[in-house]
């Protein structure tokens, strides 16, 4: 362990913008954690967490209306601005639905979680990924862009395993409920995707994670919400370049 005066000088604050609360709150820790795991004493660059509460947004998502989700989150990223952080980082998958939607520049730069996890399976020589998420993250976008970018293919569940998955995270997960019944419904989720030839499985929903340790993994996991908190910490200390996406497509 580092000496705890030798937190570098000059440290960049963050700005964490929450979509849902426990997986938020996880990333947060992790962030902080990383600090006492590299420096001790408790040290770590500043960070502002910002949370517009997710039920105001969930008719916007259940209706499609990315622009409006999207509005909300740059609310967060201006108060965050506001509040002396640098740049953002959001754990939030599904919400990088709405910030790579076309719209006005955000008000400050953020790391895109899609591009940490892909760099991330591309650094384990991954070349097939099954994604479990929301229903929204599993059959939009996000994850087919920045995978297939690097020549990954990607997977996903059958639709009634999708369906439960989705279920879970809404009803269980983001209510603070982990249950082995759902915990068995993942794990079998996973194993059928390694049974389909994929070499690593992506946790992208920020509360999977919480259910889901690499202990009971059939597959390799890629944990969205400790990469981009660890990422967010590079950034924080200097030892990763500010980002320079301020939304939109990437």
């Amino acid at each position: 362990m580092t000496h705890p005066d030798q937190l570098p000088e000059n440290t960049i604050h963050g700005g964490l913008v929450a979509h849902s609360p426990d997986g938020a709150a996880l990333c947060f820790l992790e962030f902080c954690h990383e600090g006492s795991r590299r420096y001790g004493g408790a040290l770590h660059p500043d960070i502002t967490l910002d949370y517009i509460a997710m039920g105001r947004s969930m008719p916007a998502w259940d209706r499609g209306d990315y622009q409006t989700v999207r509005q909300t989150l740059a609310d967060s990223i201006a108060r965050l601005k506001a509040a002396g952080a640098a740049y953002f980082f959001c754990p939030d998958n599904t919400a990088h639905i709405a910030l790579e939607t076309t719209g006005p520049d955000l008000a400050l730069p953020g790391l895109n979680i899609a591009e940490v996890v892909a760099d991330e399976a591309e650094r384990h020589g991954m070349r097939k990924v099954g994604i479990l998420g929301t229903r929204f993250t599993m059959d939009g976008p996000v994850y087919d862009r920045a995978l297939g970018a690097r020549g990954i293919e990607t997977a996903v569940p059958g639709a009634t395993q999708r369906a439960e998955i989705d279920r879970i995270i809404f009803e269980e997960l983001c209510e603070g409920k982990l249950l082995d019944s759902s915990r068995q419904t993942y794990v079998a989720a996973i194993d059928r995707l390694k049974k389909e030839g994929c070499d690593g499985v992506a946790l992208v929903c920020t509360e999977i994670p919480l259910l889901i340790t690499p202990d009971v993994s059939p597959l390799l996991t890629l944990d969205s919400t400790r990469l981009i908190a660890k990422a967010a910490f590079d950034v924080g200390i200097g030892e990763r370049p500010v980002p320079g996406w301020y939304g939109g497509p990437v």
